[in-house]
């Protein structure tokens, strides 16, 4: 599924936001399987979190439309016992659901899990004990999937935690992700100076004080309000969803050609 994301997100853009039904089809059977019709391939896009829509004879893609202040953002962090999906799990996954600026709903779990290293508690403070009784990997997966619905996946450092996620759905047979992602990372050095870009530097730099680090529910916390201080500068031609997802990958070549561009 990741190559249809990938395809149709960059025929959507070459084509303001829409594409013929023609177009999307030739596209599905490019990447389709024997078993999946354009149809069942659409309602799965949908269940994925992937922002697209009937409209008219075609199809449009949500974010191109959406006042990026008016989308919904699940800003997320998991803990895990391990680097590595393959070997290891989520062990915690903390988010909030945020809105016109503000948190509109909170997400917070920990996850059954049979061993947690001794080095993985001294980092996060969790130990096996307190895992005992939380809901089940595909019990947790689930729940965070209907809670994402179809924001914006937002996290710090979102290369770990986006493919982390997208692994464990597909091990439970969940199917993968097809929120848009943001990582915070990304979008804070395209926003303001600073000597460092980890949570922990940008906690104290920020006076971000009601965290405990390297928990989830905490680094979802910080990490939206390292967002907020990102938007406070954000250029004024960044208007829709999928305008600042593009800002949070631009090059600076890029970023100076629109700031040209921009009416003053």
């Amino acid at each position: 599924m990741q190559k249809i994301f990938e395809q149709l997100t960059s025929v959507f853009r070459k084509n303001s936001g829409y594409i013929s039904k023609e177009r999307y089809e030739e596209i599905i059977l490019k990447n389709r399987t024997l078993f999946e019709d354009s149809d069942t391939i659409f309602l799965l896009l949908q269940a994925s979190g992937y922002p697209i829509s009937e409209y008219q004879d075609g199809y449009r893609l949500d974010t191109y439309f959406t006042p990026y202040k008016e989308q919904k953002y699940c800003i997320l962090d998991i803990e895990t016992n391990g680097s590595k999906p393959v070997s290891s799990q989520v062990i915690e996954i903390g988010a909030v659901m945020v809105q016109n600026g503000k948190i509109i709903d909170r997400f917070e779990t920990f996850v059954e899990c049979a061993f947690v290293p001794p080095y993985i508690s001294k980092i996060t403070g969790i130990e096996q004990k307190d895992l005992i009784g939380a809901p089940s990997r595909a019990k947790a997966l689930m729940m965070l999937r209907e809670f994402m619905q179809d924001a914006i996946f937002v996290a710090h450092n979102v290369s770990f935690d986006y493919p982390f996620l997208t692994a464990s759905f597909n091990r439970f047979g969940l199917g993968e992700i097809g929120n848009p992602q943001l990582c915070t990372i990304n979008l804070a050095k395209r926003t303001f100076k600073s000597p460092k870009y980890g949570l922990a530097y940008l906690n104290e730099s920020l006076n971000i004080e009601l965290v405990t680090h390297h928990r989830a529910y905490s680094d979802a916390l910080s990490a939206f309000f390292v967002m907020q201080k990102s938007l406070e500068t954000i250029p004024e031609y960044v208007l829709s969803t999928d305008d600042l997802l593009r800002f949070s990958t631009s090059s600076q070549r890029e970023r100076g050609q629109k700031r040209r561009e921009t009416p003053q």
